[in-house]
């Protein structure tokens, strides 16, 4: 036994110096074709394992439940609740100096002149994943600040506003197992209309269009969806109506939803809701019977790995009573969104939305936005945005330094920081 240690030792004493000689004399050409192949094999690799997680949930430029993928690699659900935190302050100089140092418009940087808080607050999420043998989940995203007031409105469509105010959503998820799964939500959530969300860090521009502004911003109510395929997917709502957490009228909503994903680089969405949204008259249970008919469409593609362009068309018909005279209200988007480096992007975007009845700026008028954002984000979880924006009407509307003098167009410069942090990845 201690002689065939000893040989055993001396032939590894003789072999390992030889193994050290010959791999220093490799050549640097040869070490580079070794370094070449492992390379291959890796890609290979991870190109396994993509075409396998392929149905996975993908991150999204923009934030709306329905909006286009992005070419990012899916992640599967966390198991355990997650809690996020997220801040989104900034500062806006208006051109026109208005008196009541207010941007006309904007749902989100109302504020011109000094320094604002749009909004902070926590989102704590447990979400439902079939794949994973979670079949409920649930979501509450709790929030204060100025565009958490522009998202609760008023009296005019919450019996009770100061009760929800804080109170952006707040739901919970059963997967029932059958087919491919059908998914049911209960509660308060952000509503689908339209390509734009709430969450800041997830937009293409800082501030927000006027179609994002009209629609929708929260519905309370059962939702149902179903994978009819890979690439097809649909949806029915049945709430209490738009930005109704409470039920003001004893009449119900509808949202019907269809989402078609041709390629992991291209989605499609078309909505169409219909409802009664007129309050109870006063002492009285009678409702006006008029409708609200709104068809919102949009489309996202990422051309390439740096870019990404967009669409979006809303048409809207209201009446106050059953057989009246109808308002109506048109609208469409384009976006842009170049990624410049890797911590630098540029997004465009031109809106514009013919309000024929007054239903959302409150005159007859035909507006236009042409907005350019660049954004930097040196690491994930903090992000400067630099934005400049030009309103546009063919009436003399946007207040200037003086009361009572208007002007047809207002100019804004606005400088948008947003911090983040928590378990939640892709958009929130």
């Amino acid at each position: 036994m201690r002689m065939s240690n000893l040989v055993s030792g001396w032939l590894v004493g003789l072999v390992l110096p030889g193994v050290a000689l010959a791999q220093g004399a490799a050549t640097a050409e040869e070490r580079e074709r070794l370094l070449l192949a492992r390379i291959a094999a890796l890609e290979a690799r991870l190109a396994a394992l993509e075409a396998r997680l392929g149905n996975g949930e993908r991150a999204v430029v923009c934030a709306s439940p329905s909006a286009a993928p992005s070419a990012a690699v899916p992640t599967a659900a966390p198991a355990g609740a997650m809690v996020n935190f997220f801040f989104d302050g900034y500062t806006a100089w208006n051109a026109n100096r208005p008196a009541n140092r207010t941007n006309l418009l904007r749902g989100y940087d109302g504020v011109a002149g000094g320094f604002g808080l749009n909004q902070t607050g926590l989102v704590v999420e447990r979400a439902a994943s079939a794949e994973d043998g979670r079949r409920w989940g649930f979501r509450l995203d709790l929030m204060a600040g100025q565009a958490t007031d522009t998202l609760q409105g008023s009296r005019q469509n919450e019996s009770r506003p100061e009760v929800y105010r804080h109170l952006f959503q707040a739901y919970g998820t059963y997967i029932v197992p059958v087919g491919r799964g059908v998914t049911v939500d209960f509660g308060k959530w952000a509503s689908a209309l339209g390509p734009e969300g709430n969450y800041t860090k997830d937009q293409i521009n800082y501030s927000r269009s006027y179609l994002f502004n009209y629609l929708p911003f929260y519905h309370m109510g059962f939702r149902v969806s179903y994978p009819l395929s890979r690439k097809w997917k649909v949806s029915y709502w049945l709430v209490n109506g738009a930005n109704q957490t409470e039920d003001f009228n004893g009449y119900k909503s509808q949202l019907g939803q269809i989402v078609l994903q041709p390629t992991r680089n291209l989605s499609w969405t078309v909505n169409y809701y219909s409802g009664r949204e007129q309050r109870d008259e006063a002492g009285r249970r009678a409702a006006p019977r008029g409708r609200l008919h709104l068809i919102d469409t949009y489309a996202f593609w990422n051309v390439t790995d740096r870019l990404m362009v967009g669409g979006e068309y809303d048409f809207a018909v209201n009446r106050e009573e059953s057989g009246g005279a109808p308002q109506r209200l048109t609208g469409g988007a384009a976006y842009l969104r170049y990624q410049m480096t890797r911590r630098t992007y540029f997004g465009q975007r031109y809106a514009w939305l013919r309000d024929s009845a007054g239903l959302f700026s409150g005159r007859t008028q035909n507006l236009q936005d042409v907005t350019a954002t660049l954004g930097f984000r040196p690491v994930e979880g903090f992000e400067t945005r630099f934005e400049f924006r030009r309103d546009a009407s063919n009436r003399l509307f946007f207040p200037r330094g003086t009361a009572g003098r208007l002007s047809r167009h207002q100019d804004t410069l606005t400088l948008g920081l947003l911090w983040w942090f928590g378990g939640k990845t892709g958009n929130w």
